[in-house]
Order: C-alpha cells, then sequence, then structure tokens
C-alpha cells in the first residue's frame, strides 16, 4: 500500500508564529498614538508622520498593518480608525481598553518572554524578569503611573464583562452588594444599574481608593456607593449581603482562596452570598481559549490559575457555602453565586 505522503495542514503552526507580531503591531501602534492621532478623523500617512515623528516608511508599513488587522481602513482623507480601534485603544473613549493593551506590551510581554522558566519552577516571573520581590500588587502600584495604567486596564475589561455579570444570576434577594478588590468600581457601578435597590462598597487597596472615586463619581449611581481602603486578608471586611470577588480569586493559590472565603463566610448574614466573577475552564481544561491562556497568564505573575466549576464548587463547600449555581457568559468573565446556608 502506497504512503500518503501530503503533509498536515500546517495552519495552526503558521498562525502562532505570525500571532505576536499581530499583537506588536497594535502594542507599537498603540504606544506610538497612532489612534489617539486618528481619533478627530482620517489623516495621511504624511500627515501621520510629522504629528507622531516617525519614520514615513516605516510607520506607513505599521499603517498598512493595521488596515490588514482590522484596527485601520482607508478613508476618504487617508487612514481612519475602525469602529473596534475608536471605542477600545483611544485614550477618548469611555469604553478604552488602552491602558491594558498598554501594560500587556510594557509589562506583561517581558514575563511571557519567561514562560519556559515559569512552566520549569511553576512560579510567576516578577523577580526575573524586573528583580522585584514581594507581594506582586506592590509591583502594580509601584508608582503613581503604573497604578493608573494597570487599574485602568481592569477597567477596560470590566466595562466589557461586568454587566453580563451582574445579569447572569439574580442578586434581587441582596441589599448591599460589597465589591472586594473593587479596583474602579465597574462592577459596583453595573450592579447598582441593574437593581435600583441595591447599595455598594467598593473595598480595595487605599492607594486605588482616589482612582475609583473619580470613576464612580461620574457615573449616576454615585450615591449609592460607597468606598473603605483595605487589604481583604488582613482587615476586616465591610458588612454587606453579598461579597463579590471579580477576577480575584485567579490571583491566588487554594490556601489563600480558602483563608479568604471562610472570612467572607463568617462576615456574611445568613442567606447571605458570594458572586465569583472569573472564567471558567471546561471540564477537561482544554478550552474556553480565553481561559487556558489566562491561566498561564497567571502563571507568569501571579501565584493563580483559572479554575473549572467543579474546582470553584470544592472550595465554597469546604468553606461552608451551598446552592452553588453558575452561568457561562459571552464576555470576558462567567459567574458563579453561592449562599450561605440558612
Amino acid at each position: 500500500m502506497a504512503r500518503d505522503l501530503t503533509p498536515p495542514d500546517p495552519t495552526p503552526v503558521l498562525d502562532l508564529l505570525n500571532a505576536f507580531r499581530k499583537s506588536k503591531v497594535m502594542f507599537a501602534a498603540s504606544s506610538l498614538g497612532v489612534f489617539d492621532a486618528l481619533a478627530a478623523g482620517a489623516k495621511t500617512g504624511a500627515e501621520l508622520s510629522a504629528d507622531l515623528r516617525a519614520d514615513a516608511d516605516a510607520l506607513e508599513r505599521m499603517l498598512d498593518g493595521c488596515v490588514a488587522l482590522g484596527l485601520l481602513e482607508h478613508a476618504p482623507g487617508g487612514y481612519a480608525n475602525t469602529p473596534a480601534a475608536a471605542a477600545y485603544l483611544t485614550t477618548s473613549s469611555p469604553l478604552r481598553m488602552l491602558g491594558y493593551a498598554n501594560y500587556s506590551d510594557a509589562v506583561l510581554w517581558k514575563l511571557w518572554a519567561h514562560l519556559d522558566d515559569a512552566v520549569r519552577e511553576g512560579t510567576h516571573r516578577w523577580k526575573q524578569t524586573y528583580g522585584w520581590d514581594g507581594p506582586i500588587f506592590q509591583n502594580f502600584f509601584r508608582d503613581e503611573a503604573a497604578k493608573r495604567e494597570f487599574l485602568f486596564g481592569m477597567h477596560g475589561f470590566g466595562l466589557m464583562s461586568s454587566p453580563h455579570v451582574v445579569t447572569a444570576l439574580d442578586l434581587s434577594r441582596f441589599a448591599t452588594f460589597v465589591d472586594l478588590g473593587g479596583a474602579t468600581g465597574h462592577l459596583t457601578v453595573a450592579a447598582c444599574r441593574r437593581y435600583s435597590h441595591l447599595r455598594g462598597v467598593v473595598f480595595d487597596l487605599p492607594e486605588a481608593v482616589p482612582l475609583a472615586r473619580e470613576v464612580v463619581g461620574a457615573t449616576e449611581v454615585a450615591d449609592r456607593i460607597g468606598f473603605v481602603g483595605g487589604d481583604f486578608f488582613a482587615d476586616p471586611l465591610p458588612l454587606g449581603e453579598v461579597y463579590a470577588l471579580g477576577r480575584i480569586l485567579h490571583d491566588w493559590s487554594e490556601p489563600k482562596i480558602r483563608t479568604l472565603l471562610a472570612k467572607i463566610h463568617a462576615a456574611l448574614p445568613v442567606g447571605g452570598g458570594v458572586l465569583i466573577a472569573e472564567k471558567l475552564l471546561h471540564d477537561d481544561k482544554a478550552g474556553p481559549e480565553w481561559a487556558v491562556l489566562q491561566s498561564l497568564n497567571m502563571l507568569v505573575c501571579t501565584e493563580g490559575k483559572e479554575r473549572t466549576l467543579g474546582e470553584y464548587e470544592s472550595l465554597l463547600t469546604a468553606a461552608g457555602f451551598t446552592d452553588v449555581t453558575a452561568k457561562r457568559t459571552a464576555s470576558p468573565l462567567d459567574a458563579v453565586l453561592a449562599l450561605k446556608a440558612k
């Protein structure tokens, strides 16, 4: 019998060889200010070269790369932002994810360069990459600029996912919503918008609270939201009927998660709940792709990982919670709710 010498489809390998190039085009265009320069309308390559003080030929190649990637388009006046770039990659947009794009380029890109060492050793790469020791969030908040960059990066993701999280499961039974590690307050704002009777509290490290006040203060639900600075591992928790953990548990190891969930359980009234907003892995852990890659991201920059619903259920029931329900969403985060038994 003749052997089939037809080679397999190389597309998966070719796509991955090209993937980092695509990311870097977006990161570099953001860093250079391309999308902000086009926020007011189309410009020619020559105009952008002068505005951005960039080599005309090299910039044109980058601009054409952005067109190929769906970030820019050709317009009568030259190059123009696509709707996606205008919404997510300009500093003037309320939906912006520019902070996270810049953070991915300036910080995460370098951490991911040591993924092989992270896999060998099973630990994050802050020390190897930057020479930094101490808790991970001290590294995020090393100065005011780094803090705002990180928090606004999370804010962009929050605007995309928080409305889905608070509508995925019924929270109408609760009167007080306490968002632990609430960053800019996007989850609390979304919850208060969804439930007109709800009052919220944003709880985060003291250095994060001023920005939360700034962001929440610009919303129509600001009068129903308060702020408390503290460390949820070390300090008393504000009183509440439901505690939210949005993109929190994936940062930490199982022992720390058990400590935090036990603390939340003790602080809750009977019938109170804990809302977990994370992207759930499939039971076989082979998907969804976003969660699998995010779990590797947690490896290089935290001590945590993404988990299956079954793994969260085990952690919750061990802490005394019951009635665990979950809902997958089309956003970057899913929702899990568990109650303190009556």
